[in-house]
C-alpha cells in the first residue's frame, strides 16, 4: 500500500528526527529526505555530508534545514547503526 506523501502522521512516524518543525527522513543509505511539516511541499534531498542534490525550498530555508541536519546527524547515525 503506498501512503500519501503529505500524510502527516506518517511522515513523523517515518521521521529519524524532527527539528524546528521539519521532519528529517533516513532513505537510501546515503540520502536523507527533509519535510516541512507545516508546509510538506517543501522538501529536500540531501546526502548524509550534506551536498543538496533535490529541493523545493528556498535557499534561506534549504540553509537552515541542512545546519540543522549536519549538527544533529550524529546522534541519528548512532541511534540508527
Amino acid at each position: 500500500m503506498k501512503t500519501n506523501p503529505f500524510d502527516q502522521d506518517e511522515i513523523i512516524r517515518q521521521a529519524a528526527m524532527i527539528v524546528c518543525g521539519y521532519a528529517y527522513i533516513l532513505q537510501e543509505e546515503d540520502i536523507v529526505r527533509i519535510v516541512s511539516l507545516n508546509a510538506p511541499h517543501h522538501a529536500a534531498l540531501l546526502r548524509k555530508d550534506g551536498k543538496v542534490l533535490e529541493t523545493s525550498m528556498n535557499d534561506i530555508e534549504l540553509n537552515i534545514v541542512t545546519d540543522n541536519w549536519l549538527r544533529n546527524k550524529k546522534c541519528v547515525e548512532q541511534e540508527y547503526a
